[in-house]
């Protein structure tokens, strides 16, 4: 099965092409341009060089978030469009569980951290148990102080993964100690092939979905949904509506 995937949920726009467990090519950029000037022409740019052509593409998967949310509504929309335009399915993946995809077999847990601003982070914890990622805390978005009351008591080292894990490294030394692990930067960001491989594995299970059916999943609110909520509260508060 060939698979075109795509990750834009952060600053990082990364695009794979896989046939079947065989990665044919990844394309990776982490630079500022917005991911309406990289993702089309990353796309385009590795078809050419891996000489496959956008028919030959059987399904395409797409980094579902949580994450940057124009990001999110970008990567969706290509994704879906692609699948529309070629009649294939769509397999949305957790971008939290592709980034614990880049750190197989770690010996203890592994832990995504994505800023989300507001003194938050998106955040989920797996652990690698007989060659399987398995979930132990579900997708969240929480302070990172309530994430280090979670992860305390566990005695296991911890690998922390995605752009969040710099930003709050001293936190989490500071209250973890040397249980912390700050993967490189090659593993830390977003990997396309990491979306591919969880694809692969949900296409062979049958779960996959129409471009109808797939939306972003945010975990939270956007800046402007809670902006508009607090004024019409306020309007209520004030008897105008």
């Amino acid at each position: 099965m060939m698979i075109l995937a795509l990750d834009t949920s952060s600053i990082v726009c990364t695009v794979a092409i896989m046939n079947d467990d065989q990665l044919i090519g990844e394309q990776i950029i982490n630079h500022k341009m917005t991911h309406s000037q990289k993702l089309m022409p990353a796309i385009d740019m590795l078809l050419k060089s891996c000489e496959v052509s956008i028919k030959d593409i059987e399904l395409i998967a797409v980094a579902e978030g949580p994450g940057s949310f124009t990001g999110l509504r970008i990567g969706v929309a290509t994704a879906k469009g692609l699948a529309h335009t070629m009649n294939i399915p769509i397999v949305g993946v957790s971008t939290l569980d592709a980034l614990a995809m880049n750190v197989p077999f770690s010996n203890g847990l592994v832990c995504p951290l994505l800023d989300a601003r507001r003194d938050q982070v998106y955040t989920a914890v797996y652990k690698w148990d007989h060659g399987m990622l398995e979930v132990i805390e579900k997708p969240m978005a929480i302070s990172i102080d309530e994430l280090i009351e979670k992860l305390v008591p566990r005695p296991e080292s911890i690998v922390f993964v995605g752009d969040g894990a710099i930003k709050n490294k001293d936190k989490l030394v500071e209250n973890l100690k040397d249980r912390v692990e700050i993967g490189p930067n090659t593993i830390r960001m977003p990997r396309a092939s990491s979306v591919a491989q969880l694809a692969l594995k949900k296409a062979k299970e049958g779960d996959t979905q129409s471009f109808y059916s797939l939306v972003p999943e945010y975990l939270r609110k956007s800046e402007a949904e809670r902006q508009y909520e607090a004024k019409m509260k306020r309007c209520e508060d004030d008897g105008e509506i």
